[in-house]
């Protein structure tokens, strides 16, 4: 599985287990309007270090800019490498 599809089935799952309605799941989206309140972020970050075993967020040197989906997937690309 990417870590992409990993992203999207965490926040689909969130979303579910919140009772939450997000928007279209597109690199493009603006994640303060995706439906995703701010615990749901922070359920979704745990949730990623835990099934990725990734922390990107304490890893970073110089901490991107996160607005879209697609900057947060990248973030979490980017500390693969």
């Amino acid at each position: 599985m990417s870590i992409k599809s990993a992203i999207i089935a965490e926040i689909d799952q969130i979303a579910r287990d919140h009772g939450l309605r997000v928007s279209p799941l597109t690199d493009d989206l603006v994640l303060v309007r995706s439906g995703l309140d701010s615990l749901a972020i922070a359920i979704l970050v745990t949730r990623l270090e835990e099934t990725l075993d990734l922390d990107p967020f304490t890893a970073a040197e110089n901490f991107p800019s996160i607005v879209t989906l697609g900057d947060f997937v990248r973030l979490y690309e980017q500390s693969v490498r």
